[in-house]
């Protein structure tokens, strides 16, 4: 039973930096995919940036791409999000998710349904 456990997270002016680190508690590679969401209070969870572990191929969401940046570290079973230029419209609950590797390749990696393993959640708040 993988456990997937956040850290990082906190509160920053705007134009400042964050980096998320999420835990995994086996193999990475007993995963397909992994990838950051977050959820503003209100609102739908959302995929922020997928990552393949085996190829480590990336997917962003428009709202976050060329500002942050996911990665692994095989050796540590690790996944990060390097967050830049953070601004008042990313403030939320960062959610780590995994997809195990006997599921295969996600149809849309950055869409809920496609992970079933997920971290509690780190708070991210960004003030103007």
């Amino acid at each position: 039973h993988v456990q997937l456990v956040e850290s990082g997270g906190g509160s920053v002016q705007a134009g400042g930096s964050l980096r998320l680190s999420c835990t995994v508690s086996r193999s990475i590679y007993s995963s397909h995919s992994m990838a950051w969401f977050r959820q503003a209070p209100g609102k739908e969870r959302e995929g922020v940036a997928s990552i393949a572990i085996r190829t480590t191929a990336t997917n962003y969401a428009n709202s976050v791409r060329g500002r942050f940046t996911v990665s692994i570290d095989k050796d540590k079973d690790m996944m990060f999000l390097q967050m830049r230029i953070l601004q008042p419209e990313d403030t939320g609950t960062y959610f780590c998710a995994a997809r195990p590797w006997d599921e295969g390749v996600p149809n849309d990696p950055l869409r809920v349904p496609e992970y079933n393993i997920w971290g509690q959640g780190t708070q991210v708040t960004v003030s103007s």
